[in-house]
């Protein structure tokens, strides 16, 4: 033993003592935070115990973005604001799981995109339900079997997701929070080439972010549209003739090699995510609200539904339209604008909306995502 204990001393004098001295420090600083830690804990679980009393939600939307936009203003680096969030978002997420563990839908199978909207903006200590289609998370999240739901809204490069926006027209549900992803589409198979590979799956969203690539690198090679990126990559794992695109998280999920990555014609391609639910959110200060408007049919009436935002001082961030799908020609348009719904001039200006208006849905004001 005597020997052994020479031995370790004499690697140890070969090294710079600098390193040991910084390893001890940084092991004090563990044992700090990880006191820190547990004191938060503790007081989350009277806070949970409060919430009991007064039948409050164990989650708010508004105050854990508030906390992360605390967080980021006094963040004095060296790590980057988005690694903060990250690691505090499981704090968060820990702590909230300590009142209760909320299950969250999500467009599924797991390893979509979807999937890590709701990690990212959640956190792990949730309990994620897949379901086949959007549809399904609207009808789980309306049915109470899950206390929220994830839908992909909009994509950078290909627009809306129509069948998202035809549902919240429909739903009683409310936006109460979203998330921005940013989009990594990878080409996978089983043996990590496209040799006797002979169609390539995916979600048909990506297929469509990825054509310029395709039509250089794979012009010969049948493109089929499936229900969704991951369970592209179920099936690309069944069959060696068959490639994938998806992210990393379902190559990793479906035993799949990468042949090529980052494959998107826009190196900036990234997706909006809504959270719905039945939570309506109270304003943070950096909000955004989410409307479906029609007008009568006369003229002008488009300029006179959204003159009374720009009057009052509210910018418009989206403006989109959808067919009513009543064979009359008629438009829904969905909108998005800077503040919540409470805010002064949003009230005045939401006020003259439904005047000017033949419908008017507030879908929901909820925190805006930081990029």
């Amino acid at each position: 033993m005597a020997e052994q204990d020479n031995t370790q001393g004499a690697t140890d004098a070969k090294g710079d003592p600098r390193l040991d001295s910084l390893r001890v420090r940084i092991d004090e600083v563990d044992r700090e935070l990880l006191a820190l830690l547990s004191r938060r804990a503790r007081l989350a679980q009277e806070v949970g115990e409060l919430k009991k009393t007064t039948d409050a939600p164990v989650y708010r939307p508004e105050r854990e973005a508030l906390i992360m936009r605390k967080l980021r203003e006094a963040n004095p680096g060296p790590l980057p604001g988005a690694a903060i969030e990250a690691v505090w978002r499981e704090i968060v997420s820990a702590c909230r799981e300590l009142e209760r563990r909320m299950r969250v839908a999500y467009l599924g199978p797991a390893g979509t995109f979807s999937e890590q909207a709701l990690l990212k903006h959640f956190g792990s200590g949730v309990d994620p339900i897949a379901c086949p289609t959007i549809d399904e998370v609207f009808r789980a999240t309306e049915a109470g079997t899950v206390d929220f739901g994830v839908v992909p809204v909009e994509n950078s490069t290909e627009g809306a997701v129509n069948r998202t926006l035809d549902l919240f027209l429909e739903t009683s549900l409310a936006i109460s929070g979203e998330v921005l992803v940013p989009v990594r589409q990878n080409l996978m198979s089983l043996g990590g080439t496209l040799e006797g590979v002979t169609r390539i799956v995916s979600h048909a969203q990506s297929l469509a972010q990825c054509i310029g690539w395709l039509d250089r690198n794979c012009p010969g090679i049948e493109r089929v549209p499936v229900a969704s990126n991951a369970e592209a990559a179920r099936l690309a794992s069944l069959d060696a003739a068959t490639a994938a695109i998806a992210g990393e998280n379902a190559a990793a999920r479906y035993g799949l090699e990468l042949v090529a990555r980052s494959i998107q014609d826009d190196p900036n391609n990234r997706t909006r995510f809504a959270v719905v639910g039945r939570y309506e959110c109270a304003a943070t200060g950096a909000d955004q609200t989410s409307l479906i408007l029609s007008v009568p049919d006369r003229a002008g009436a488009v300029h006179a539904l959204i003159e009374p935002l720009a009057r009052h001082g509210v910018s418009m961030k989206r403006f989109e339209s959808r067919p009513a799908r009543r064979g009359e020609w008629e438009y829904y348009f969905y909108i998005d604008i800077l503040g919540h719904q409470s805010d002064t001039n949003v009230a005045t200006a939401l006020e003259e909306l439904r005047r000017n208006s033949a419908f008017c849905k507030v879908v929901g004001s909820y925190p805006r995502a930081v990029v």
